[in-house]
This record gives structure tokens, sequence and C-alpha cells, in this order.
């Protein structure tokens, strides 16, 4: 039997020693990795814990911006609306004006001032002629005119009846001037001043045109001194209607003879009915 109080060898304690130690070691290593192991564990729970919320807000995001647009959008339509009820409209059409404009846009504007300028003009010119229709009935009424006033100018003229006051001379040169030398050649009676003929169409054209042979009705296109209606009839005298007042004269002297006979009965038919 041994006794355990024996001493024991230097090898036998140390190799007791190295197998604590290993056996410590063992231990340490294997709670080391049991402390390490739990952090990652919780490091990856927590991610997936921060994930989770963006996944759920893949669709709530777009729909708040979209949200956001149309709150954007009504807000804008407002603003508009208020700007046309309280005139703030000609702001904005001041600054859509300052926008460089294409050449388009220009002659667009150009036309619409040039349509404002001849509506204006327009509302400040007068009514030279009155555009209307001879019936045959009102032809042959002056035409009786014209008979009776020849009559009492023959008779004026023989000594019976009231002679008709003469008018001073014209100023030679003058478009009157130029009338009074035809008068004869279309059977009106003399070239003299004194011929009631004369003083006939003298008013008559003096209410037509002001012997102006540029003279143009603004509402029914009626030119020259006898206000022809188109102006262009007048070409059957003279290709010169537009500027020669003989040319005019010549056409509604003829004009006169085969419609109302004398000047003196397209005088009376205009104090009738307010043309000829």
């Amino acid at each position: 039997m041994l006794d355990d109080s024996r001493p024991v060898s230097a090898g036998t304690a140390s190799r007791s020693l190295r197998a604590q130690n290993a056996t410590v070691a063992t231990v340490v290593a294997a709670d080391s990795a049991r402390v390490g192991a739990r952090p990652a564990a919780a490091r990856s729970r927590h991610s997936r814990r921060k994930r989770g919320p963006f996944r759920r807000m893949g669709i709530v995001l777009p729909a708040l911006g979209l949200a956001v647009v149309l709150v954007a959008m009504a807000f804008g339509a407002a603003y508009v609306i208020k700007m046309r009820r309280t005139g703030a409209s000609d702001g904005l059409a001041a600054a859509i004006g300052a926008i460089p404009q294409n050449k388009s846009v220009v002659l667009l504007e150009q036309e619409r001032q040039t349509l404002v300028d001849m509506s204006s003009a327009a509302r400040t010119l007068t009514v030279v002629a009155k555009v209307a229709t001879v019936s045959p009935s009102d032809m042959a009424a002056a035409q009786q005119t014209a008979t009776t006033t020849s009559s009492g100018t023959s008779n004026s003229a023989d000594g019976g009846g009231t002679p008709a006051p003469a008018l001073p001379p014209p100023n030679p040169g003058s478009a009157q001037s130029i009338a009074l030398g035809m008068l004869s050649s279309y059977g009106f009676g003399s070239d003299s001043s004194s011929n009631p003929q004369y003083g006939c169409l003298v008013n008559l054209w003096n209410r037509e045109s002001g012997w102006n042979y540029q003279a143009e009705n603004p509402y029914s296109g009626a030119y020259g001194i006898p206000q022809a209606l188109p102006g262009s009839k007048m070409s059957s005298a003279g290709a010169d209607w537009q500027t020669n007042p003989a040319t005019q004269i010549k056409w509604g002297l003829g004009y006169i003879q085969s419609i109302y006979g004398t000047p003196c009965g397209a005088w009376n038919f205009e104090l009738a009915n307010g043309y000829y």
C-alpha cells in the first residue's frame, strides 16, 4: 500500500500543470467563441429589423410623391384663377409678350394691329353716298322730272318763268371748269356758268364727292368725282380713271345722260332719294 503523502516527482507535476492549462485554454476559447457569436447574431437581427421598414416604404414613397405633385397642381390652378379674377392676367400677358416670338407670331400681331387701326379709322369716317339700286319706276319719274326741268329751263331762256341764278365761272384748270367745257357735247346746253344744268351738276357732285377725284366711300367703295360703283366702271372712259378728273367727268356725264337725261334730272332724284 502506497502512502499518499509521498512526494510527487517534478515531471509528473509538470505534465499535470500543462493538462490543466490546456483545459483552461479550451474553456476560455469556447467562451470566447460563444461571446463573439452572440453580437454577430444580434447585428444580423438588428440589420434585418432596419431593412424591414425600407421594404415597406417602397410603395409609400411614390404614392407620397404623386400626392405632392397633385397638390402643387391644384394650388397652381387656383392661383391662375385668382389672377384672372383680380386682373393680374395683364401682367401675365406682358410677361408672355416679353418672350422672344417667331416670325409667324409677329406677322399675326401685325395683322391684328392693322385690323384694329382700320376699325378705328372706319368709326371716324362719314358716309359720302348712300348705296342703293334704282328701280324702273324711279328712273321713269326722274326722266319725267328731267323733261319738266328742261322745259322750264327752255321757258326761262325764252323769257318765261324764273331764270336760275348764274354761278361764277370756275377756276381755270379745275374739275368744274373741265365739266363746264363738256356740257354742250352731251346736249346739256351751253358751256357757260349761267347754264342751269351746270348749277345742278355742281350741286350734285358737291354732295357726292366734293369734286375730289380721289374720293372713296369707305362703306360701298364708290370712287371718284361721280362716285362710280364700282370705280372700275370708269375704265370705259379711259385707263387713267383713277387719277384723271377729266376721265371721271366724261364717264359721269355719260351716265347722267343715259339714266336721268340731264344733270338737273339727276340732282332732283338726288334730293328726293339721297343718291343718284
